[in-house]
C-alpha cells in the first residue's frame, strides 16, 4: 500500500470511529485488474482449483468487457478483515472503496450471524484456503489429477448443500438408539410391581443393542454425510469434501445478508464521504458519482432491469429506516437480522412504490409482463433466490444394506422444481464418489415421481 493510500486509509478509519463504527483491524493491498476478477470468481485469493472456476471466470470476463459489471474491490470478513483494490481504481474510487470496506466491516463484526459462523470457521479463512488448496494440490500430484478432479466434482456440485442450524464440527450419529417409550415404560411399571410386599423378583431379560439407523433422520449436510459415513471414501477424499464444506460455511452469512450488507456499507460510504472535510471537493464530486453507479437500480450500461440490484435495494432500504427510526434503531437491526427478517419487515409499502418494486412473469412467447405489485408477493419473490442457500432442498433419507444411498429431494416444502439433467449430472458425481448405487427421489414437470440412479457397485 502507497504512503498516500496509507493516510487515506487511517483519516477515513478514524472518520469512522467518530462515526460510531466498530471495526476489526483491515489490511488493504493493491491487486491488478486480472487478479481481482480471479478473486471475484474464485471467492478468495487463494482456491483449490477446479475447471467450473474457468467457466464462471470467462463469463464474468465477457461481462465485463460488455460493460455489465465492474468490480472495484473484494474484502473477506475475519479478525484482521482482508480488502483488495483495484490498482486502475481512481483516486476517487479509491476513496469511495475505503469507506465502503469500513461499513462491512462494522456490519460483519457486529452481525449476530457473522459473528456465529466467524466463531465456527475461526477468523483467517484466506489462510485456510490457502492451506487446503495445498493440501489438494499435494493429492492431485500423488493420485492423479482425474482422481481428484473427481472429488472436487461433486463436492463442488454440492457446496450450497450444508446444513447452517449445525456447527462445523459437528459429532457422528449416536452409535445406539436411546431405549424406545414403551420400553422405558414398561419397565418403570416392573420397577413400581416388584416393590410391592410380596412382589416376585424377576429377573429382567438382557437388553438388545439396537443399532442406530443410518441416518436417524433426513440429513440435509450432505458434504458432511458423504465425508463421514461414505465408507469406500479416503482420507484425502474425505478432506476435500470437509475443506469444501467449511469454505461454504465461511461463505452463508456473505450469502444470507447481502442486501442487507451491501446496502450498509453503501450507506457508510455516502455518509462518511459527506463528512469527510479532509477529501477535496473536486474528488468528493467525483466520488459520489461512482457512488451513484454503485446503488444505481440497473446495470451498468442497461436502461431497464429485471434483477434486483442488491446495493440500490439496501441502500435505499438503510435510508428509509434510519431517516423515521434512527441510527440506534438502525444498528439493532444490523446486529439481529439476515435478509430475511430485513425484506419481510422493513420494505414497507411506501419504499416499494417509491421504488417501483414489483414481481414479473415471462410467457413462453418472450413476453414480459408484470405479475404482482403485492407487497407481500414482491417481498417473497426477492427472497426465493435465497431460500436453502440458494438451492433445492436434497437430504439423504436412507443408506441400504448393500451400501447404496438414497437422496430425496423435498419438492412439497421447497417449491422449487429440480433440473433433472443437471441433477443427473450431480448424481454421477456423487455415486463416483460413494462407490455404491445412488438413487435421487423428485418429481418431474408434471409432478410425477421420479428416480435419478447411478453410482456402481464396489
Amino acid at each position: 500500500m502507497t504512503h498516500a493510500l496509507a493516510g487515506d486509509v487511517a483519516r477515513m478509519e478514524t472518520l469512522a470511529r467518530e462515526q460510531g463504527l466498530d471495526l476489526y483491524p483491515v489490511d488493504f493491498e493493491f491487486a491488478p485488474a486480472s487478479f481481482m476478477l480471479e478473486i471475484s470468481v474464485y471467492g478468495l485469493p487463494v482456491r483449490m482449483p477446479h475447471w467450473s472456476f474457468g467457466v464462471r471466470y470467462i463469463h464474468q470476463l465477457i461481462r465485463q468487457h460488455m460493460g455489465h459489471s465492474k468490480v472495484f474491490e473484494v474484502m473477506f470478513p475475519g479478525n484482521p478483515c482482508h480488502a483488495y483494490l483495484v490498482e486502475s481504481n481512481s483516486p476517487a474510487e479509491n476513496t469511495l472503496v475505503i469507506a465502503h470496506v469500513f461499513g462491512h466491516v462494522d456490519f460483519a463484526k457486529n452481525n449476530q450471524l457473522f459473528s456465529r459462523f466467524h466463531e465456527m470457521t475461526g477468523g483467517n479463512i484466506v489462510q485456510h484456503a490457502a492451506q487446503n488448496a495445498h493440501r489438494i494440490e499435494a493429492a492431485r500430484r500423488e493420485h492423479g489429477t482425474a482422481r481428484v478432479e473427481a472429488v472436487l466434482d461433486a463436492a463442488l456440485a454440492l457446496e450450497p448443500h450444508i446444513d447452517t442450524e449445525q456447527a462445523l464440527h459437528r459429532p457422528r450419529y449416536p452409535i445406539r438408539s436411546p431405549e424406545p417409550a414403551a420400553e422405558q415404560n414398561e419397565g418403570e411399571f416392573r420397577r413400581r410391581f416388584q416393590d410391592l410386599p410380596g412382589g416376585i423378583a424377576a429377573t429382567p431379560a438382557p437388553m438388545q443393542p439396537v443399532r442406530a439407523p443410518i441416518p436417524p433422520h433426513l440429513e440435509q449436510d450432505l458434504l458432511w454425510f458423504i465425508a463421514q459415513y461414505g465408507e469406500e471414501l479416503e482420507d484425502w477424499e474425505r478432506d476435500i469434501f470437509l475443506a469444501v464444506r467449511e469454505e461454504s460455511f465461511y461463505f452463508f452469512p456473505v450469502f444470507a445478508c447481502q442486501i442487507m450488507n451491501e446496502g450498509w456499507a453503501s450507506y457508510w460510504h455516502a455518509r462518511l464521504l459527506r463528512e469527510a472535510d479532509f477529501v477535496s471537493q473536486e474528488l468528493y464530486l467525483s466520488a459520489i458519482k461512482a457512488h451513484s453507479d454503485v446503488v444505481s437500480p440497473f446495470a451498468t450500461g442497461e436502461q431497464t432491469s429485471l434483477a434486483i440490484n442488491p446495493y440500490h435495494l439496501g441502500f435505499s432500504m438503510w435510508e428509509h429506516i434510519i431517516e423515521r427510526r434512527g441510527i440506534a434503531a438502525a444498528r439493532d437491526i444490523r446486529r439481529e437480522d439476515d435478509d430475511f427478517g430485513f425484506i419481510r419487515n422493513y420494505l414497507d409499502h411506501d419504499l416499494a412504490e417509491k421504488l417501483g418494486l414489483f414481481v414479473y412473469e415471462a410467457k413462453d412467447d418472450g413476453e414480459i409482463r408484470v405479475a404482482a405489485r403485492d407487497l407481500n408477493q414482491v417481498r417473497e419473490a426477492i427472497l426465493a433466490p435465497k431460500f436453502n442457500y440458494g438451492s433445492p432442498r436434497i437430504a439423504v433419507s436412507e443408506v441400504g444394506p448393500d451400501g447404496s444411498l438414497t437422496l430425496v429431494h423435498e419438492h412439497h416444502s421447497d417449491g422449487r422444481g429440480l433440473d433433472l439433467e443437471r441433477a443427473q449430472k450431480v448424481v454421477d458425481y456423487v455415486g463416483r464418489v460413494w462407490r455404491r448405487p445412488v438413487r435421487l427421489q423428485t418429481v418431474d414437470a408434471n409432478d410425477r415421481e421420479v428416480e435419478i440412479r447411478g453410482g456402481t457397485g464396489p
